[in-house]
């Protein structure tokens, strides 16, 4: 068996993949968080420290709580699902939800493999590494490809920014939840376990 080679990249190289390409990749890489831009470039996430980590874990459990309770309205994602958004990019959320109606009309190979559609509900959770720029741009990106409701979360300074299609970005400073409003009626995330 060869031995295994890390190629580090300059940021100011890009690789560009075609979704054939991608699929390959993210196959034969179960390990990386591999996410693809609609102009075909690839995008390798490092994997979280511990403290983004251990936030993720609350976010996610609380997500999937609610999910289960509320079981008929839809399925939620954690940070290992990929969407093929309408655009061509290809994301992984920190944490999603699809309304029940839109992931019932997928077929089971669509189920199986990358899911071909944006969450109703994104989620991303800046990590100290994270730019902040790039985030926004990523938020964006899904409220033009149809996400209905997104949390930008920053737990560096107690921040959130909430995205809406049709409406200015809402930054709240310091919240100590935050509500899934129609989207997700009866969600409340509980941020105290994430701001510590």
């Amino acid at each position: 068996m060869p031995s295994t080679l890390t190629l580090e990249l300059p940021n100011t190289t890009l690789l560009h993949v075609t979704p054939e390409q991608f699929e390959e990749l993210a196959a034969a890489n179960r390990d990386l968080r591999l996410e693809r831009t609609a102009q075909g470039e690839l995008i390798v996430n490092p994997p979280t420290g511990g403290e983004s980590g251990r936030r993720n874990v609350s976010l996610t459990g609380q997500l999937g709580r609610w999910d289960e309770a509320n079981e008929d309205l839809g399925i939620a994602f954690d940070s290992s699902t990929g969407f093929i958004l309408p655009n061509g990019a290809i994301c992984s959320p920190d944490a999603s939800w699809v309304q029940q109606e839109r992931w019932d009309a997928l077929t089971p190979e669509q189920r199986r493999g990358f899911v071909p559609l944006c969450p109703d509900f994104v989620v991303e959770l800046r990590s100290a590494t994270d730019s902040v720029a790039k985030l926004q741009e990523k938020m964006q990106e899904y409220l033009n490809n149809g996400a209905r409701l997104g949390w930008l979360i920053e737990p560096q300074n107690q921040r959130v920014e909430i995205y809406r299609p049709g409406q200015k970005i809402q930054v709240l400073e310091h919240p100590i939840e935050l509500s899934g409003e129609d989207v997700l009626p009866g969600f409340i995330l509980n941020l105290r376990r994430i701001w510590r």
